[in-house]
């Protein structure tokens, strides 16, 4: 969940690192904090609070040094305040180290260090590493730095420094992500592609158990015992400038207005030039590997979970294959009855969810076939799986998904009607039908986009609530718990979804006066069902925004506001759907005061069990 960035090279570290750094305090903000070598000592700058106030700190004084760590904190063991703060050193100041992860097994050897007279003076797992760099120290950086990973347990990347060698920098990962920018006369390390954008487009993707020795000229990477591994070089071919605002106040914002391009991109390679049909040449599949497939098994996690749940709903219907959906942290508790004719499908935006990682992997240890659809090329999940279907979405840096859903959402149907097609069970005109209303996707966003005003109109009735309830039947359930969780994370408002045929079995009890409910009825086979429950809320007093498509001229008759989007296929419509509820959640949020992008105990890419 922490943000990780190294440097070393020809010149001062201090102005990568803050910059790095500004650029990964989605994956944690908590805390932050650099180290550098300034010729004689290391020197260790870090505080709690966002990355402003260590700014602030140094201002005037920043650290000298053409070698240096930093690291942005999402607290898990000890509470965000200075001495938690990383990096961490040992009692002497010779080593500092940054890290990502936990380390399971501190407890035993912090209590052995200090039976040697180690004092510690912070309570996370990471500062026992850098006590035991300087306990295990053998007058050899490289051997030290072996010796001690392999005496950790747990999930980590992390990052290295010695005063002993200031030439270099070491770092390794298990689990969480960790990459090696290559430049000229300089090289980089950090956990996500965003903080090196600006200086290379070089990169080694680190795999588990290997370490990178990184020098202003050479990087050496080995496995854990020092045996060299040739490492290929991957160009990141994102543009910088996606990384950026560009203009609009928060990146959540940009964001959902860069959704057309982003469902464009993950569509245009997919879809026939005629049209008609969808075709994912990264998979080639043959009739006989769909017919192969005794059962689907879809495991992730938050809005990746809710897609998976409206990916149910696109693969049962459309390609009459049984499917189960998993909340990945789940998965591996329940002794899952997962063989060989499953296909696993794990949707991750970062590709580094660690619960997704580790259910992909029982899978696969059960004999499941793996389909990974992630937004990162060379991300844990997209090496672990057996394929991948990309979300060409481009970088997404507010903490609050929606690009990634969008588009997550698009691959998905894509993968439906694909299937559909190959093992018989979808007639042709209805694939055409679906992808002429999908083709029509990004130009249907504007409509929605005009209606801002309108939406930012509904805010007024919402920022001063407790509780706001969403309600849906079919895939519009799927769409109000999406919806609910983007209005609770960024605006800290208790929402929660509910599958409208539920109100009457207990939910009816929490609704009165003025409550806020979010009706969704986008599903023509279900709308008079829908309707009914609206009249369940409404006969409560409560205050009703409906969602329906453009055209319909039942639901307003019973709902206190209505917002419209493009009517298209009922397959393809909940795509359109998700996106004014994004916009809600955002100007709500934004009316609030809150910090729409880095909202309080959360980050980007939960990379911790």
């Amino acid at each position: 969940m922490c943000g990780i960035v190294g440097y070393v090279g020809k010149e001062q570290a201090a102005p990568f690192l803050l910059d790095g750094l500004s650029k990964l305090e989605y994956r944690g903000y908590d805390s932050s904090g650099i180290a550098t070598f300034d010729g004689t000592k290391l020197v260790v700058e870090k505080c709690v609070g966002r990355l402003a106030a260590l700014e602030e700190k140094i201002a005037g004084h920043i650290p000298q040094g053409h070698i240096g760590i930093g690291h942005t904190r999402w607290a898990t063991h000890g509470r965000p305040a200075d001495n938690n703060a990383h990096p961490h050193t040992d009692g002497k100041g010779q080593f500092a180290i940054v890290h990502n992860g936990i380390i399971e097994n501190y407890l035993p050897l912090k209590e052995a260090l200090l039976k040697k007279g180690h004092e510690f003076k912070s309570e996370t797992d990471t500062e026992v590493v850098a006590h035991l760099c300087a306990d295990m120290y053998d007058g050899d950086f490289t051997s030290t730095v072996r010796k001690v990973l392999a005496r950790l347990r747990g999930s980590y990347s992390l990052v290295f420094m010695c005063k002993f060698e200031p030439d270099k920098i070491i770092c390794s990962k298990k689990d969480n992500p960790l990459i090696v920018g290559l430049g000229q006369g300089e090289n980089y390390i950090a956990s996500d592609i965003p903080a090196i954008l600006s200086y290379t487009r070089k990169t080694y993707i680190m795999n588990d158990g290997e370490i990178a020795i990184v020098m202003k000229d050479n990087v050496w990477v080995t496995d854990l015992e020092g045996k060299p591994i040739s490492k290929k070089v991957f160009e990141v071919n994102w543009d910088a400038e996606a990384a950026e605002k560009g203009g609009f106040e928060h990146f959540m914002l940009k964001e959902i207005y860069e959704q057309p391009k982003a469902i464009k991109d993950t569509m245009s390679c997919r879809i026939t030039k005629d049209g008609k049909h969808v075709h994912f040449e990264e998979l080639n599949w043959t009739p006989e590997d769909v017919k192969s497939i005794g059962k689907i098994l879809i495991t992730a996690c938050g809005t990746a979970y809710h897609a998976g749940l409206l990916a149910k709903y696109f693969i049962e219907k459309l390609a009459r294959i049984p499917v189960e959906v998993d909340i990945a942290s789940e998965y591996r508790y329940r002794d899952p009855l997962t063989d060989s004719k499953t296909l696993c499908i794990v949707i991750s935006q970062s590709g580094e969810t660690i619960d997704t990682l580790a259910a992909l992997k029982e899978a696969k240890r059960r004999g499941a076939r793996s389909l990974a659809v992630t937004n990162v090329v060379g991300s844990s999940i997209s090496r672990e799986a057996d394929q991948v279907a990309y979300t060409w979405a481009g970088p997404e840096i507010a903490v609050a998904s929606t690009k990634a859903y969008t588009t997550q959402l698009v691959t998905l149907l894509l993968l439906s009607l694909y299937m559909g097609r190959l093992n018989g069970n979808l007639p042709v005109d209805r694939e055409e039908k679906i992808l002429a209303d999908l083709t029509k996707l990004p130009d249907q966003c504007q409509a929605i986009f005009d209606q801002v005003d309108f939406i930012k109109g509904l805010c007024s009735a919402f920022r001063d609530k407790e509780d706001v309830f969403f309600i849906g039947r079919s895939m519009d359930y799927g769409l109000a718990m999406e919806g609910a969780l983007k209005l609770k994370e960024i605006s800290y408002i208790h929402a929660e979804s509910y599958a409208g045929g539920e109100l009457k079995h207990g939910t009816l009890s929490l609704i009165e006066a003025g409550v806020p409910v979010i009706a969704l009825a986008t599903q023509r086979e279900v709308e008079e069902k829908m309707i009914s429950n609206i009249k369940e809320v409404k006969a409560r007093d409560a205050y009703v925004v409906g969602v329906v498509q453009d055209g319909d001229t039942e639901v307003g008759k019973t709902v206190d506001d209505l917002i419209k989007v493009p009517a298209s296929d009922d397959f393809v419509v909940p795509i359109l759907a998700i996106i004014p509820l994004q916009l809600l959640a955002y100007y709500i949020a934004v009316s609030r005061g809150n910090d729409v992008d880095k909202p309080r105990n959360l980050a980007k890419s939960v990379t911790v069990e």
